[in-house]
């Protein structure tokens, strides 16, 4: 399959392109890049010398990209691959977003979230969290790749939803990322001494993760979910964990929270339950597609606490969106992913 990354210099784009150079079934045809064009790729990223030498382009050639690839892998803010998409709807191509413009449903929600209006509100999509929507991705035109911080809180919570072990309205999300969520441009508050030795919380009640992460556990609780996320960003520079909180329903044991996640996720290959009691870490996912998750429960408040791991850039951006390309190519899903994870 022949392959283009739109927006290739962003962590995520570099990301996808590692990965998708180990893909025995994709060929890179085309990287892209506003700021830098007429550079190559290795220019920027300088560990792939010898590796990945494509020359970066600008999008006033998207068409011609469009007609020359079967996918398009597209790592730009909210607001572009709408656009973009528009401009290749006649063409066969197919699209994975790795940015908002296509994950919900209900284009009003983004638009409340995001502050920018949807122009291609018409285009048929599909959510990629290839665990909870395998068979909408493999035949879906466009996939708008699931959040980075939505994936580890939604696997954490899923089952537990959807067997409706929970109160709906009790859940509690505490998650904390590494740099790299926050992309590469220069940012003063992610500056080397502003970061060091520091431990932040932000975007409390406003994060634009919020309606995506209540938008999938509604769809698996079959009822409106409303929830309370609060992001952290600490000093590392990839990996997610998140602690996310729930009450349990009168009557609910830890044996069935335990049945909840084996019957949900038992033969998912990238989903590791570590079980009742364990304690994921980010480490122990770095560089990989896995997702760890372990729980836990409250007796003494009737509060079950599911912790889930993965690596930011991998699962919860480039790696999914290649399996995401995987489910829809019709590959095994594993191709290109199939890496033990990096330690320390």
């Amino acid at each position: 399959m022949k392959v283009s990354v739109v927006g290739a210099t962003g962590y995520a784009g570099a990301e996808l392109l590692r990965i998708l150079y180990n893909h025995s079934e994709a060929r890179v045809v085309h990287v892209t890049s506003e700021s830098s064009a007429g550079k190559k790729i290795s220019d920027m990223y300088p560990h792939m010398v010898g590796l990945c030498e494509l020359e970066l382009e600008t999008l006033d050639n998207i068409e011609e990209i469009g007609r020359d690839s079967d996918f398009i892998f597209i790592g730009l803010p909210a607001g572009h691959a709408m656009k973009i998409a528009r401009q290749l709807a006649e063409l066969p191509v197919r699209i994975i977003d790795l940015g908002a413009d296509f994950r919900f449903d209900d284009v009003k929600t983004y638009e409340k979230w995001y502050k920018i209006e949807h122009t291609y509100p018409e285009a048929l999509r599909v959510y990629g969290l290839a665990e909870l929507t395998r068979e909408q991705v493999r035949g879906a035109k466009i996939i708008g790749n699931a959040g980075c911080y939505t994936t580890a809180s939604i696997l954490a919570l899923a089952p537990l939803a959807g067997a409706k072990l929970v109160e709906a309205d009790s859940l509690v999300i505490d998650a904390k990322s590494g740099v790299s969520g926050a992309g590469r441009g220069a940012k003063l508050p992610n500056h080397f001494p502003e970061l060091y030795d520091n431990f932040k919380a932000y975007g409390v009640a406003t994060h634009r993760h919020t309606p995506e992460i209540e938008a999938a556990l509604s769809k698996e609780a079959g009822e409106a979910v409303r929830l309370n996320f609060t992001p952290h960003l600490v000093p590392m520079a990839r990996g997610i964990l998140a602690t996310c909180y729930g009450k349990l329903k009168p009557g609910v044991t830890a044996e069935m929270v335990d049945e909840a996640f084996h019957y949900r996720y038992d033969g998912e290959y990238f989903i590791r339950l570590r079980g009742r009691g364990a304690y994921p870490e980010t480490k122990f996912v770095r560089g990989s597609n896995f997702v760890d998750i372990g729980w836990h429960i409250d007796e003494r408040t009737g509060r079950v606490i599911v912790l889930s791991a993965i690596d930011n850039l991998v699962k919860g951006a480039a790696g999914q969106a290649v399996q995401n390309f995987n489910i829809a190519a019709g590959f095994d899903e594993r191709l290109g992913l199939d890496a033990m994870p990096v330690y320390p």
